[in-house]
């Protein structure tokens, strides 16, 4: 379903009060749109996070790109950077991994977010797109990450200036963004920190809290509101037009429905995913996405690293 049917779709959702499962991909030019009555049999999603008592860690070996390919796309976003071209750019690499069941890894991860798309992908995202409630339209950006193994790893991320720099920059962008749909748009929590699970040691992550108000029709125009925002700006950059043009220059493979979105709206409200920490099937290979925010002041192994650290499975 392309751009224009996927919006049109949604829009009419949205004035019908029509519940429904929508899955955007990374460019906003292909989507699907589910009514909730219709949802087939091969797509499965959870928006409420599940505490798994017994669930059994799903081991996964990871064979990263060779450190050179990563420095080269690295440079090439660097040089934007140093020229004053972008601010930030989200880099995103596609890292092969061994033989996983995707409906395994559903049924056993703990996250906020989980969708199983048949046997094609699956996602376990701990972070918000936009929440609709009550007229208002809430954002939580999600940048700067730390293992919480590290001794005074919160303290050490929270001091961090390259940390700092990148959630200001987030920050700004995306309150810019949700000036283009709502009013009064005003940051409510600044870089307060999330705990992230996973089976070999939790990470901590900083977010915030935007929040604008909108007009009191916007369910009729739900499909165009959320074309306005894409693609979400945590996993593109500062600012984006530039930051997506980089992006295209840097990487090596297509996105697809990885960083792009998904969401539910139940008739009144809307709650809504960014598509990351992302599994693959794609021929008999299994690809593990993953990225890093890089800014002028960024080292090229520390991104390396972290895109590497991503890499997991919340169990």
């Amino acid at each position: 379903m392309n751009t224009t049917h996927w919006k049109n779709h949604l829009n009419n959702c949205g004035l019908h009060r029509t519940p429904c499962l929508f899955i955007i991909d990374y460019k906003g030019e292909n989507g699907r749109v589910f009514p909730l009555s219709q949802l087939p049999n091969d797509i499965a999603f959870s928006f409420a996070e599940e505490k798994k008592t017994n669930a059994t860690p799903i081991p996964i070996e990871k064979y990263p790109i060779p450190y050179p390919d990563f420095q080269k796309a690295f440079d090439k976003v660097h040089s934007h950077l140093k020229n004053g071209d972008t601010e930030l750019v989200n880099l995103t690499f596609a890292t092969e991994i061994s033989a996983v069941s995707l409906k395994e890894v559903y049924h056993n991860a703990s996250a906020k977010y989980k969708l199983l798309y048949k046997d094609e992908w699956v996602c376990f995202s701990p972070e918000i797109f936009v929440k609709i409630e009550n007229n208002l339209i809430k954002t939580y950006p999600m940048k700067g990450t730390i293992s919480a193994t590290i001794r005074d790893a919160e303290a050490t991320l929270l001091n961090n200036e390259k940390e700092i720099d990148e959630h200001h920059k987030v920050v700004r962008l995306l309150s810019d963004d949700l000036q283009k749909v709502a009013t009064n748009v005003h940051t409510t929590r600044f870089r307060y920190v999330d705990v992230i699970k996973k089976s070999t040691g939790d990470l901590l992550q900083t977010s915030s809290e935007i929040v604008g108000e909108l007009p009191n029709d916007w369910q009729a125009h739900l499909g165009d509101l959320l074309a306005t925002l894409l693609p979400a700006g945590s996993i593109a950059g500062a600012p984006k037009e530039k930051s997506v043009e980089v992006i295209a220059e840097a990487e090596n493979y297509e996105r697809g429905y990885y960083t792009g979105i998904a969401g539910v709206f139940d008739g009144n409200t809307v709650d809504s995913c960014v598509l990351i920490r992302f599994i693959e099937h794609i021929g008999d290979k299994y690809y593990y996405k993953s990225g890093a925010g890089i800014t002028a002041q960024s080292q090229p192994q520390n991104e390396y690293n972290e895109i590497i650290e991503k890499i997991y499975i919340p169990i």
